[in-house]
């Protein structure tokens, strides 16, 4: 079973000030590495298993707190982990710091997460100049798929990320 973690927990270098920091922004923080977990993502307790050659495997566990009015792993939830499995493997792919943006996503559900953690399969599929495209596919602890997702990212003009800094 996952441990469940506090968001930030055991993190370095996600302070207290960012812990206990509820203000609504700007922020900043700095991230562990370029292929590394945001907040939002530790948040949802996703961990990366894998990123590299455009191909990236995340996981995450199915705690109630990303339950649903009916008991099931929110849709939410689901895309946030395929969406941050694309990121992943865009990542493995380009220059630390270079800064770029999801602009269109499709998400769809093709059966229930009731249960245990689910795992995220993506991979870059197209490269175009400054256009990504990308799919994941979302299975269950039965690796039956729960969830296919496709989404275009676009590489800023200016590739560099403003406010977030990445340890060397």
């Amino acid at each position: 079973m996952p441990e469940r973690k506090q968001p930030g927990q055991g993190n370095p270098s996600f302070t207290g000030k960012e812990r206990g920091d509820h203000s609504i922004g700007p922020h900043e923080f700095e991230m562990d590495a370029w292929i590394a977990c945001a907040p939002f993502e530790r948040l949802l307790n996703m961990e990366i298993i894998e990123a590299k050659d455009g191909h990236a495997l995340l996981k995450m566990p199915f705690f109630i707190e990303l339950a649903q009015g009916a008991g099931l792993m929110h849709g939410g939830a689901l895309v946030s982990l395929a969406d941050t499995a694309v990121v992943m493997a865009i990542k493995s792919m380009l220059e630390p710091g270079t800064h770029f943006a999801t602009i269109s996503m499709e998400a769809r559900y093709l059966y229930p997460v009731k249960k245990g953690v689910v795992t995220a399969r993506a991979k870059v599929t197209q490269r175009q100049e400054r256009t990504l495209k990308g799919h994941a596919t979302v299975f269950n602890d039965d690796d039956r798929p729960v969830m296919e997702f496709s989404s275009v990212f676009k590489i800023a003009r200016q590739d560099k990320i403003k406010g977030v800094k990445i340890k060397s």
